[in-house]
């Protein structure tokens, strides 16, 4: 029972910071944050012992999963040059660096724990940054660098993780054998996430043929598509995080969702940005509900100085730290990119110091590294504690906010100006599309009304249907249309029309209600009705909206 209270109350405060963020005007990682800390101060607060294991499997297949079929496939292929650069090089360079500056800095924390830390520090949050940024402010390179970048370090940087862990636990490390193992964990996690995928296409195409199977029967197979993955790969000791993303990223391309029917496939998507936002959302006030603890527990020899200012000041040192190995590595391969293109006389788009230091300062750290760190072993197998335990998760807690802080403050400043105002290019490309789309429909649509039938006629009824399908394509294109004149007389036409529509659902809403109040329906009839009209609604509104 008090599990089950306790889940209910994360999710109430995670859909309660929805709404605030919009009052108090703070980045939402840093609200929720705040939240979690704000009902675990007092003293009888909510206080959770978390399993690592446990924590880990619920979390990171879902959130790796939906992160990457929401990435844009196309630019993270243009870009794999730089975004694997920092998601493989960058990591093994912040692992080196920060281990050994940690280890510099607070003696006490033994070398393979600092490199530990500094594995699970190396994964950034692109989520956390467009929270804190809009994505119009910052460059589209840039930010999809960021995404790609997100998803492909959480892997390298949780794999390294586990790999110091074991070497804390075993006391040995062998350098051959670790690579070995990272190449195995790498190689077989792909093919079980593309194994997987294919699974559930098989089962997903077998309910389809069997016919009447519920939508929510479809959509339980694509929420359990990351998990089988994530379990699949982690049962034969590979990885289970490259698996989820790997998944996630074939699964918009693999054609799955022709196998899924229209409300599964709505149900589906609405579900994934649903599932993204409360497991970021649970995590973060986990994070602030384990603030309280960690603060009161501040480790000795963090305090040996000053009680209050050392700790804070070893935490902005060690942020500082990650923010500058990020900055040499992004300024040193950016100019090695511009060298090796100009030498093989190709087109070269190097960065400007101001888009250097904003990947720099963007790269904060978020819900997959909280998820590593609340997942570190309690104890050693012969029942020691582990070493530094609570002062690892000290500073990694610590440096979590700072960046988030650091980023909220100086981001939006230092990425002001770096897009150059016009057309954005996915609208662009959209409207293209809409166009494209309406033409090859009006095409097909008039070779079908143009059809004779079988007495040699063309049906009067068919051509009269054809023309009011066309008509509304014709205004779609002329919405599209290049010149502006006519481009706004058709969307205030497309906005009359719209307004229209919406005032007619209203009143369907009104009158459906008032027969079931009066009894001339049943709640079955009201219930498929409210949701005909809300998803049509949806509909218009979403159409609006892109207006």
């Amino acid at each position: 029972m008090e599990v089950a209270v306790f889940i209910l109350v994360v999710l109430v405060f995670v859909a309660l910071s929805g709404a605030l963020v919009r009052l108090v005007r703070v980045p939402l990682p840093v609200l929720q944050i705040a939240i979690g800390a704000a009902l675990a101060w007092p003293v009888r607060g909510i206080h959770v012992e978390i399993d690592p294991e446990l924590f880990l499997l619920v979390f990171i297949p879902p959130l790796l999963f939906g992160d990457a079929y929401g990435a844009p496939k196309r630019e993270l292929m243009a870009l794999r040059g730089p975004i694997l650069d920092l998601a493989i090089g960058l990591v093994f360079f912040t692992i080196v660096g920060f281990g050994y500056a940690l280890h510099w800095l607070v003696p006490s924390i033994p070398l393979v724990v600092a490199f530990a830390l500094a594995a699970v520090l190396s994964p950034t949050d692109a989520v956390a940054v467009s929270s804190i940024v809009d994505k119009n402010v910052v460059p589209a390179r840039l930010m999809h660098i960021l995404e790609g970048e997100s998803l492909l370090n959480d892997a390298s940087g949780l794999v390294m993780f586990r790999f110091a862990v074991a070497a804390v636990l075993t006391g040995s490390f062998s350098f051959a054998a670790a690579s070995l193992s990272f190449l195995y964990a790498v190689a077989v996690g792909i093919l079980i996430g593309v194994a997987a995928l294919f699974v559930a296409a098989k089962l997903l195409q077998l309910l389809n043929r069997i016919g009447g199977v519920p939508a929510e029967a479809q959509v339980l197979v694509m929420i359990l598509l990351p998990f089988i993955a994530y379990l699949g790969a982690e049962h034969v000791g590979a990885s289970g995080i490259l698996a989820a993303v790997t998944a996630g990223l074939l699964t918009g391309g693999s054609g799955v969702f022709r196998f899924l029917g229209v409300s599964a496939r709505m149900q589906t998507m609405s579900l994934w940005t649903t599932l993204s936002f409360v497991f970021n959302g649970a995590l973060f006030i986990v994070l602030g509900l384990q603030l309280p603890d960690i603060i009161r527990h501040v480790p000795p020899e963090l305090m040996s100085l000053h009680p209050i200012i050392q700790p804070i000041a070893t935490v902005i040192a060690l942020t500082l730290c990650l923010i500058v190995l990020r900055f040499l590595w992004i300024w040193v391969g950016d100019i090695a990119a511009g060298i090796a293109a100009r030498l093989g006389k190709r087109k070269v788009e190097p960065f400007g110091m101001r888009v250097r230091l904003a990947g720099s300062v963007a790269g904060v750290r978020g819900a997959i590294t909280l998820a590593g760190l609340l997942s570190l072993p309690l104890a050693l197998p012969d029942g020691s504690p582990f070493p530094a335990r609570d002062l690892v998760i000290f500073l990694a807690a610590g440096v979590i906010i700072c960046s988030l802080v650091f980023a909220s403050l100086a981001l939006p400043t230092i990425a002001r100006g770096l897009v150059e105002p016009g057309e954005d290019v996915g609208a662009a490309e959209e409207r293209l599309a809409r166009v494209g789309a309406a033409k090859a429909a009006i095409a097909r649509i008039e070779s079908i009304a143009g059809a004779e039938d079988e007495g040699g006629e063309v049906p009067g009824a068919r051509l009269a249907a054809a023309e009011n399908i066309v008509a509304g394509y014709r205004r779609r294109i002329a919405a599209s249309d290049e010149a502006d004149e006519a481009r706004a007389e058709a969307r205030e036409s497309g906005r009359l029309e719209l307004e229209l529509r919406l005032a007619g659902i209203e009143a369907e809403r009104a009158a459906v209600r008032d027969m079931f109040r009066s009894g001339e329906i049943n709640d079955h009839a009201s219930q498929a009705l409210f949701i005909e009209i809300t998803l049509t609604e949806a509909l218009l509104k979403g159409r609006k909206a892109r207006k």
